[in-house]
């Protein structure tokens, strides 16, 4: 998936998988850093955050800062330290206390 994400894929032509984010699918390179491939594919907010509604997204990808965390598995997880896998489901956690942010 080409996107106009200023971010760029390491291994163009990897084997891709789909997974779904907030219901849309992606198809992403396969044992990618999750937090890099849904960068690359476009995504730009990974959550809001529960107080203020602000959006987030990744900022140090070592899982330090808490930016990017997601909703799969049945948990909340930081996408940073995720691999990409065939059938993730993954979405923006805290969406009911975030209202109507703007996405």
């Amino acid at each position: 998936m080409k996107t106009d994400s200023p971010f760029l894929e390491l291994q163009d032509g990897a084997p891709r998988v789909r997974v779904w984010f907030d219901g849309q699918p992606l198809d992403l390179p396969a044992g990618a850093n999750l937090a890099a491939a849904l960068l690359a594919a476009g995504v730009q907010v990974f959550r809001h955050t529960p107080v203020s509604g602000a959006p987030r997204a990744p900022f140090c990808m070592m899982g330090a800062c808490f930016e990017c965390l997601v909703e799969t598995g049945g948990g909340v997880r930081q996408a940073c330290m995720l691999e990409v896998e065939e059938g993730m489901k993954i979405a923006r956690p805290h969406e009911a206390e975030a209202g109507d942010a703007t996405l």
